[in-house]
């Protein structure tokens, strides 16, 4: 007899009952699908992993602490059957084969009425890939298609040509600390989809050249603003584009809410009644850091990390940060945008009471191909910044973690 290949279809298993029997690792990859979707989910086995437990615990599923017994599966739709017990699992088989139950099987494909797909979601979509026999199934071949499908929707360069999604309006997006590949999905996603970019200076430039030809890239640092200030110029650009219904894409470095002003441009197109959505990125405060090797927390070393501002000097009085507070903390320091304010930023801390021989880092062009860390105390730092000639833009980091090396647990 030729063999068919499977039927797909999308479940909707809102209040409806799923049983699984097993808590085991397949019982632990499948329930967080099986909730999302809304199911009464029943598991019933004498142990489960402890973020299965826990599932239970929250009272997301319904747990009956034993082996299977014959008419478990009554009242179900859908069954998963993942137990170690050979037997159990037959029975459990011929169960919902009885009462037309759909049941998976993960022991046995070919004695199931149902195959899991490997799926994935990307803005509402669904990917569901099956093979087309139980004796050509490879999960990693099936799981490959998958993933590649969805990393092709998520950063939009798999995109129906006549359906390219686009949302006039403006997101305020954190491009991360500079490497491409660090930017979140979501605002790749976005930046493919984008008529308008303004990107900073400090934003992922690789990915500029990725955009289609049409989409129009603007330097944030070029605006042209006569009688404003850059910010205002920026946010008129904003502003300006969007009416146009287009969708812009503010592309900035790190994330926009750590001392990218983004809440400006959030405040600003509110007023005008422009709609934004904004998404975070990876901040260079502790991306940069771990680049470089360095943990901005250890255990036993620093239980904190605090992260300021150092582009005003500490006697300058517009500055906001408590200097004496910061000498104080016995945890790490890290400052950015202070490399050429860092002599008397270091001068302050030692002045109310932090250790000249405090460790210093200093890590220029974090995350990209030019990449470098310069290392120094407190007491040296003003004069190593001069002889190293470190430019910006750079990530201090202060304090003793700056000595915790992978063959060093303590410093």
């Amino acid at each position: 007899m030729a063999e068919h290949p499977a039927y797909p279809v999308g479940l909707r298993l809102t209040g409806r009952r799923v049983v699984v029997l097993g808590g085991g690792q397949v019982a632990q990859r499948r329930l967080p699908a099986l909730i999302a979707a809304g199911a009464d989910v029943l598991l019933v086995s004498p142990e489960a992993t402890p973020s299965v437990e826990a599932m239970a615990d929250a009272g997301e599923i319904t747990w009956l602490r034993r082996p299977y017994t014959e008419g478990d599966l009554s009242g179900a739709w859908y069954a998963l059957i993942a137990t170690s017990d050979p037997v159990a699992n037959a029975t459990a088989s011929a169960e919902a084969e009885a009462h037309r139950v759909w049941c998976v099987r993960s022991d046995d494909a070919d004695q199931a009425t149902a195959w899991t797909p490997a799926t994935g979601t990307s803005e509402g979509v669904t990917v569901a890939v099956l093979t087309t026999s139980a004796r050509g199934r490879d999960p990693r071949h099936t799981a490959a298609i998958r993933d590649a499908v969805v990393a092709g929707l998520s950063d939009g360069t798999l995109v129906a040509p006549h359906h390219r999604t686009r949302t006039p309006g403006v997101a305020l997006v954190g491009g991360g600390p500079g490497d491409p590949d660090l930017i979140t999905v979501r605002g790749r996603r976005l930046l493919a989809e984008a008529d308008v970019v303004i990107a900073d200076r400090l934003g992922p430039r690789d990915l500029l050249a990725e955009l289609p030809p049409h989409v129009e890239v603007i330097d944030a640092a070029k605006i042209p603003y006569g009688r404003y200030m850059a910010q205002e110029a920026i946010n008129n650009a904003l502003i300006e584009h969007a009416k146009q219904g287009r969708s812009v894409v503010r592309l900035k470095g790190g994330d926009p809410f750590v001392f990218g002003r983004g809440m400006e441009e959030v405040q600003a197109l509110a007023e005008a009644g422009i709609p934004c959505t904004v998404v975070p990125g990876i901040s260079s405060s502790i991306s940069v850091p771990a680049a470089a090797g360095i943990p901005v927390t250890h255990r036993g070393v620093a239980h904190e990390f605090t992260v300021v501002s150092g582009h005003v000097a500490p006697d300058d009085e517009r500055s906001l940060v408590d200097w004496p507070a910061m000498a104080r903390l016995r945890g790490t320091l890290v400052v950015l945008m202070g490399v050429d304010k860092i002599g008397r930023i270091a001068e302050t801390l030692i002045a109310h009471g932090k250790a000249p021989e405090t460790p210093v880092a200093l890590v220029q062009e974090g995350t990209t191909a030019a990449q470098r860390r310069v290392d120094a105390t407190l007491a040296t730092v003003a004069e190593t910044v001069r002889a190293e000639a470190v430019k910006p833009p750079a990530v201090i980091v202060i304090g003793a973690v700056v000595d915790v090396t992978p063959t060093t647990d303590q410093p």
